[in-house]
């Protein structure tokens, strides 16, 4: 039942994206990612709302939790559960660790993203696709 609960959820919260993404071109055109930058703010703070209450009032039932976190707001932006993640390192008295995971996501993951794109690119170049 809990992957049940966490595929709707993120179909749910894929939705969710996609309708503010598209509101966002919409608004705002192509020149700077506004709708991702929405969308992760929005989730982040959704995030601190879902794991602050479930923390405090620990009788939210486990499979409300999944629907929400890591349905939901997993679907609509994992940019929430990065930050929940950091956030909990910082808390917990490892600031160093919680930075150092921050730096290495996003730059280990802007470089994952660019050797893809460089691999894809040399494997048509070289008629392999």
């Amino acid at each position: 039942m809990d992957f049940f609960l966490v595929f709707i959820g993120s179909g749910i919260g894929g939705m969710m994206r996609h309708g503010i993404g598209v509101i966002s071109l919409r608004l705002f055109g192509t020149g700077f990612p506004a709708g991702t930058l929405s969308i992760n703010i929005a989730g982040s703070f959704a995030m601190g709302l879902v794991a602050e209450y479930w923390a405090l009032k620990s009788g939210l039932p486990q499979p409300a939790r999944l629907f929400l976190t890591t349905g939901i707001l997993g679907g609509f932006t994992t940019f929430s559960t990065f930050s929940l993640d950091a956030a909990l390192l910082w808390e917990r008295g490892q600031p160093a660790i919680s930075v150092a995971y921050v730096a290495a996501s996003v730059i280990i993951s802007v470089a994952a993203l660019f050797a893809g794109l460089w691999l894809i690119r040399h494997l048509d170049a070289g008629g392999v696709l």
